[in-house]
């Protein structure tokens, strides 16, 4: 496991702590799990784009005419 010094502003310091301590979990875990959070963010972010580009509107377009052209049922309506 690696060491980060890491310097914030004092008021996110303060916030940390408290949020730390309302979770019920240490500063350092708080932290761990935001950038964790922040990390898998720009990962899906990026997974999805690549997969945006593999898309085509052909078969889109294709896929949505195999789909049934009914009424939903009452209860399962909108409006």
């Amino acid at each position: 496991m690696a060491t980060l010094r890491l310097r914030i502003p004092d008021y996110l310091h303060k916030m940390a702590r408290e949020v730390a301590k309302t979770e019920g979990i240490s500063v350092n875990q708080l932290i761990t799990l935001a950038v964790a959070e922040k990390l898998s963010a720009l990962a899906t972010e990026s997974y999805l784009e690549e997969r945006a580009k593999r898309g085509s509107r052909e078969k889109y377009e294709a896929a949505l005419a195999k789909v049934s052209d009914v009424e939903p049922e009452e209860y399962n309506r909108l409006d």
